[in-house]
C-alpha cells in the first residue's frame, strides 16, 4: 500500500505534462465529468482503484455501489487516511470536496445519503481513477 506520509508536490507544469487534458481539468481545476459517461461508474469487477495523479490506493471494489448518479460511488475509502475532505462553496452549493490525501487531486464529493453502515457516498469522477483488477 502506498504510504500516504509520502507527499507528492509538483508545478501546474508538472500536472500538465503527467495528465490528460481531462483528467488536469477534474484532478487539478476541480472539474467534473458528465454524469455516465466514465470508465467506471457501472463497473463491477473486483480490484481497487487509484489515484489517477499519484497512483495511492484510494477505494476497493467492495466498496462501491451503484447509486443510480452516473459516477462511480464507494461506501467508504479503503483506509481512513486515503483521502481528505475540505468544504467546497463552488456553483452556490455547500458540498464536502473529496481530494487524494497524497497528492492533493481532486476525486468528487463526498454526500451523507449512502448505504448503512457508513452512510455515506463518496461520488468519485472516473477520469479521477484508475482501476486494478484483482488477479
Amino acid at each position: 500500500m502506498t504510504n500516504m506520509t509520502d507527499k507528492i508536490e509538483k508545478s501546474d507544469a508538472e500536472w500538465r505534462d503527467a495528465l490528460t487534458p481531462e483528467q488536469y481539468r477534474v484532478l487539478r481545476r476541480q472539474g467534473t465529468e458528465p454524469a455516465f459517461t466514465g470508465a467506471y461508474w457501472s463497473n463491477k469487477d473486483p480490484g481497487r482503484y487509484l489515484c489517477a495523479g499519484c497512483g495511492a490506493e484510494l477505494f476497493g471494489a467492495q466498496h462501491k455501489f451503484d447509486s443510480g448518479t452516473g459516477w462511480p460511488s464507494f461506501s467508504q475509502p479503503m483506509a481512513e487516511d486515503a483521502v481528505e475532505t475540505e468544504q467546497d462553496m463552488s456553483h452556490g452549493m455547500l458540498r464536502t470536496e473529496v481530494h487524494c490525501a497524497r497528492c492533493g487531486s481532486h476525486l468528487g464529493h463526498v454526500f451523507l445519503d449512502g448505504p448503512k453502515p457508513t452512510g455515506q457516498r463518496f461520488c468519485i469522477n472516473s477520469v479521477s481513477l484508475e482501476f486494478e483488477p484483482e488477479e
